[in-house]
């Protein structure tokens, strides 16, 4: 396991000998790419970091030796493009293995890469263009995205435009050898956009110790060891790639396991890439494993299975619990932000809690403040997630947003980084999600948490999808509302209704019952499958028979 080279000891014994020693050990002008990569192809040549399959049959093994030549090959092409240290560079690459490729050699070269995901349009590239000062960009032809790219571009000239096909080629033709370029761990390595829930997205810049603050990630959450064969789902342009199939796994001493699927994948096409491939660890947010438990598991070899991770949303308690039923496994729960890597997570040494994001990841100070920015330190008390800064910035907390420092100024603050996220700390350490600030309901003096009414009715057979929002209320300020989608064969009834209020109320605290039930064919999500409540709330805040719970004709229940 290389990531040994980065910690101070090989061998935990308890959570607290984790906490205090497990911190990573920062060389001076670390790059991923020469002091992990390199090094790994000259000791391993052949242990393979990357199995890319499609859905079209196609397969390629891509060994260590594999990787580092191919991205000295392809770090010598980008620099002949004209493409310098610093350069910013759109890529939509899907999941293709030449990405994998590219981020090596642009790490090399200090080219900075910028991972976006396929589904963009046109003004969104073109957002990005603009605010991220693009010197080109770097795609796989999809049928779509490319002709988007071109309106984006219009008649600018001075972008770039790689087709993928010239990254494969340039990979098998160009000099195999690449001078070093020189770097500082300080300098901007990569940069994400966040997927812009309730704002305009952001850019999320990293430096170049990032990728070993992922050596929590992969060796002490998902737990990897040599042989193991890794699956996180996520597509290339968000940074939950980073987190599952790319910089902790390797460092771990697992190969990664990519799926590269060209239509809507379904949950046999997962389970059956499972079992295919051997995969003994998966990753995936919620929705992926409910499907996987809506579909018919015993028709699939999951013996190899042995670890599983969710993250991208928090856990309701009803999946955990089937999930463990069906095959045995405790999916461990983990959270952090495109901004972070692993901030609390279900470690080998606790008992996981279904629902609870578990602890604080070493290296991180965390804290809970309240709304005046005073430290919680009593239980089961609301705050928000803080890190404290106090010792310095942990390794993985991002530099701050490129090129905008009032967006960075606005999180950090007062000695923390403010994260946004609401959560509380039981009497054992364990942290609950609540919500985002922005989402949290405030009705007749209580405060909601749109999760929790969530996981209740998520519970209910009836339900498939849910978002739980506030709608204005004039006596209570708002209102609790979930807009659900129905499982096959419910009908949207008035019975029903109450039947879903009546289960939410036997099973929590009265005023958390949503008193308007608003049944959708599906929820609007983002690109990258978050639930846009935001969109939700102001949708409702157009609706005059829903601002005015009294005036209300969907589903409203009865008065308490």
């Amino acid at each position: 396991m290389f990531a040994k080279r980065f910690l101070n000891q090989e061998n935990f014994n308890s959570y607290d000998d984790y906490i205090k020693n497990a911190t990573p050990i920062v060389p001076d002008n670390f790059n991923f790419a020469y002091d992990v990569i390199d090094e790994i192809a000259r000791e391993t040549p052949d242990k393979v970091a990357v199995l890319w399959v499609n859905d079209s049959g196609e397969r390629k093994e891509i060994t260590f030796k594999m990787l580092a030549e191919m991205s000295n090959a392809v770090a010598n092409y980008l620099t002949e493009r004209g493409l310098e240290r610093g350069d910013t560079v759109l890529l939509f690459m899907r999941r293709r293995w030449e990405y994998w490729v590219l981020m090596m050699a642009m790490h090399r070269a200090g080219i900075i890469p910028i991972p976006s995901t396929n589904q963009l349009k046109a003004e969104d590239i073109r957002f990005r263009i603009k605010t991220a000062n693009v010197r080109a960009i770097i795609a796989f032809d999809d049928g779509v995205v490319v002709d988007e790219i071109k309106t984006a571009i219009g008649d600018d000239e001075n972008i770039l435009l790689i087709d993928s096909t010239e990254i494969a080629n340039a990979s098998e033709t160009y000099p195999t050898t690449f001078e070093r370029v020189p770097n500082n761990n300080d300098d901007t390595m990569v940069v994400y956009f966040t997927s812009g829930t309730t704002d305009m997205p952001k850019m999320v810049a990293h430096n170049f110790a990032y990728p070993l603050g992922h050596i929590n990630t992969a060796v002490f959450w998902q737990q990897l060891s040599d042989g193991d064969i890794h699956f996180t789902l996520s597509e290339s342009g968000w940074a939950k790639c980073s987190w599952g199939k790319m910089y902790g796994q390797w460092l771990a001493g697992a190969t990664v396991f990519v799926f590269d699927f060209s239509r809507v994948f379904t949950a046999h096409d997962l389970l059956r890439a499972i079992s295919e491939n051997r995969i003994s660890s998966f990753c995936a947010p919620p929705t992926a494993y409910k499907m996987i438990l809506h579909a018919d598991m015993d028709k699939y070899d999951l013996s190899s299975l042995k670890k599983a991770e969710i993250a991208g949303e928090a856990l309701n308690p009803d999946v955990y619990e089937r999930f463990l039923a069906r095959t045995g496994i405790k999916l461990r729960e983990g959270f952090g932000q495109t901004e972070t890597c692993l901030l609390l997570f279900n470690n080998q040494w606790i008992e996981p809690r279904p629902g609870s994001m578990g602890m604080g990841a070493a290296g991180w100070e965390i804290v809970l403040l309240d709304e005046r920015g005073h430290e919680i330190k009593e239980f089961d008390t609301v705050g928000e997630i803080c890190i404290s800064l106090k010792n310095g910035r942990p390794i993985g907390l991002f530099q701050g947003y490129h090129k905008n420092e009032k967006q960075t100024a606005s999180v950090y603050r007062d000695g923390f980084y403010h994260t946004g996220d609401i959560a509380y700390r039981d009497a054992d350490g364990y942290y609950w999600f609540v919500g985002r600030n922005d989402d949290l309901i405030k009705t007749s003096g209580y405060r909601v948490s749109p999760f929790e009414v969530e996981s209740v009715l998520l519970e209910h057979p009836a339900v498939r999808e849910v978002a739980v929002t506030g709608i204005p209320d004039s006596a209570r300020g708002q209102a609790v509302k979930a807009t659900i989608v129905l499982n096959k064969y419910f009908q949207q009834t008035d019975v029903l209704v109450r039947i879903l209020q009546d289960h939410v109320k036997t099973n929590t605290a009265h005023y958390k019952c949503p008193r308007v039930i608003e049944f959708v064919d599906s929820l609007p999500m983002t690109i990258s499958g978050k639930i846009r409540r935001a969109l939700i709330r102001t949708l409702d805040s157009a609706k005059e028979s829903i601002v005015d719970p009294i005036k209300n004709t969907i589903g409203l229940g009865k008065e308490e």
